[in-house]
């Protein structure tokens, strides 16, 4: 009897940094409401992201999913990349 795997998590960011081999930071941006005040503001988080053909570049969205640890700080990889940088 096969175990059905989970749905893995997938979030869309802006590569903040290309300098290394084969990996990315990516700055994730997402908007949360104030408890009391109710107005959104903006909280972000920098997540290393494994991209093996190094096809993306500083300033492109790309879209990112789970997987499994590749390295101690790495477990994303890059699934593609939705908007090259202007």
């Amino acid at each position: 009897m096969a175990e059905e795997r989970k749905q893995r998590k997938v979030k869309i960011g802006v590569v903040a940094s290309d300098k290394m081999d084969k990996s990315i930071t990516v700055t994730i941006e997402r908007r949360i409401p104030h408890t009391l005040y109710k107005k959104y503001y903006k909280r972000s988080k920098k997540t290393m992201v494994h991209d093996p053909e190094n096809s993306a570049s500083m300033g492109d969205t790309v879209r990112i999913m789970e997987c499994r640890p590749i390295s101690r700080r790495k477990s994303w990889r890059l699934v593609e990349v939705v908007e090259r940088a202007k």
